[in-house]
Formats: C-alpha cells, structure tokens, sequence
C-alpha cells in the first residue's frame, strides 16, 4: 500500500488489528524501551505511546515486530520490487520472465524521486530537546535515535541519484556534546556517509547532512537494504513504498523529505569528533565510549 505518511501507516495498522495505543504516560527513560521489548518478544503489535514524558510528540515503535506485519505493510509492492532488485544485480535473470518486463519498467519509472516545491509550510521548526529524548539502556551515554534515514550527498557528484540514504544511530544529547546544538553520528568510514565525508575532507569541506525521522515505513526499509550498485535508497523507497520519494531544499541547501515526520539538519567538518556513546547494542553488550563525528545542528524541522 502506497503510504503518503507514518501517520497513515498507523491508522491503517491500527484499522487492521496490528497497532495498539499507549495513552497512559510513558518514561523515555528505560520505560519506553522495556515496554516495547516485553511487546516485541511476545510477537506482539506495533506500538503508539501517545504521552511521553517532557515531549509534546507521540512516538511509533515495533513496526517491523513481526515478519507478518511488515509483509502486511508492502502487501501491494514486494512482487515487483523482487523483480526491480533482481534486474539491478542480475540482468539476465531477470530477462529470462518478460512477461514480467512491463511491470518492472512501470515500477522503476513510477519509483524515480520525485522534487517538489518549496514546501516549508507543511513544517514548522522546534528544537533537538523538544524530541523524545529516549534512552534504552541505564549506561547509555545519553538519548539516541536508533531509526534515522541519514542523508548525505557526493560531494564530487551532486543529487539525489548520487546521495546516500543510510541508518546510522544518532546521540542527541549527553557527554561534550552542546545541547540543541550539536549531536553525535556513529558510522563506519566504508559506509555511503563515510566515503562521502572521506571526499569532502580531502577538498578541505564540510559536509551537509540531513537527518530523517518518521516518514512512510518504506524510506526506514531503504535506509537499511543492501541495494546493488546503481539502484538508489530513495529509488527503492519508491518502488516498495508505490509511492515517489519526495523532497525539496530548505533556503540553507539541505535536502528536507517532505513525507518525513521529523528532520534535522547539519553540518559535520573536516577531523571534527566527540566522544559517543556508551550504547547497549542489539548484539547483547554495550559499545563502548569511542570518538565519532560531532555534527553541528542548523535547524531542527517537524510535521505540522
């Protein structure tokens, strides 16, 4: 199904017996996270606290729970984006079904991004403190956003074809880092954002960086996949979410998704770190204090 948005998700999730409302209030303090990993390791639904504690925002969790409510949410698109994968890894293959031809083509011409006018009023600006500041574990260095869609452009190759879409954990307060302006990113240097960051240390540039929150549950998807080379995160956001990527430029040149719920923007510069985290990692230990790039907040956008 062609979600326009996460609130859409929810309701439709919500309509179909897969989403269960929190309206107590809720500590992002450990409490949000032990309640969603009890419901998590029952099998149970995705999750909607509605109150959190020092946070005007509601937060969404468990969506991908269950292998079950993830089919649920691409029920309408997985076929033909199986075919647009395998097209980009393995043409021959791929040639081998032409009956199947004409919808992949409709699927890749209907998954292209999609650029769309200045569309600031769809959001208003806030403040990293205002955010649910979610801490999962007692000896994490401070809250963290654990699904972001991070969003970096080449900097020898501009666009959004040429940009890269991935989920790196981002810390928002705690440790050196100056409230409301400035968070920590923890990536690998092979990642898309560290071969870009390598590309704009090497010219003596910063590097401009947009961070996702929310959004239709494609553009998470996307962030995570293993795609071919070639086949773009928001390209395949498209295709498994039956519906565009779409985005404009705010007036500082950062790229803003405009189905996103919440997006932050920054800078990271050249050999500019501060200590990250501890984290209590999903492999059952914590990672430990190491220095990772700091980026300097420029605004901080949510949905109206």
């Amino acid at each position: 199904m062609g979600y326009k948005s996460l609130a859409e998700c929810v309701s439709d999730l919500e309509k179909h017996g897969h989403l269960l409302r929190i309206k107590e209030e809720v500590d992002p303090y450990l409490e949000m996270a032990a309640i969603h990993m009890r419901v998590y390791d029952a099998q149970g639904p995705a999750l909607l606290f509605e109150k959190i504690k020092g946070s005007k925002f509601p937060a969404v969790s468990n969506l991908f729970g269950t292998l079950e409510r993830s089919k649920f949410m691409f029920r309408d698109s997985l076929e033909n984006v199986e075919q647009l994968v395998n097209l980009r890894s393995d043409p021959v293959k791929a040639l081998k079904n032409p009956l199947k031809l004409p919808g992949i083509a409709f699927t890749a011409l209907t998954a292209l991004p999609l650029k769309q006018s200045f569309l600031k009023a769809s959001f208003e600006k806030t403040t990293i403190d205002a955010i649910p500041q979610i801490v999962n574990w007692p000896m994490d260095g401070g809250p963290f956003i654990t699904m972001p869609q991070v969003y970096t452009e080449d900097p020898d190759k501009a666009g959004i074809l040429n940009a890269n879409l991935g989920m790196y954990r981002i810390q928002l307060a705690g440790n050196e880092y100056k409230l409301n302006e400035e968070i920590g990113l923890h990536y690998q240097i092979h990642r898309g954002i560290g071969v870009h960051q390598s590309k704009a240390n090497a010219k003596g540039q910063s590097l401009k960086v947009s961070i996702f929150v929310g959004g239709p549950p494609s553009h998470p998807l996307a962030a995570v996949m293993p795609l071919p080379e070639g086949l773009s995160e928001m390209t395949f956001a498209g295709a498994v979410g039956n519906r565009r990527f779409r985005y404009f430029y705010d007036e500082e040149g950062f790229c803003i998704s405009a189905d996103a719920d919440f997006v932050i923007t920054g800078t990271v510069y050249p050999n500019e770190t501060k200590p990250e985290g501890p984290f209590g990692d999903h492999l059952g230990y914590y990672s430990l204090t190491h220095p990772f790039p700091v980026m300097k907040v420029h605004n901080v956008y949510h949905r109206k």
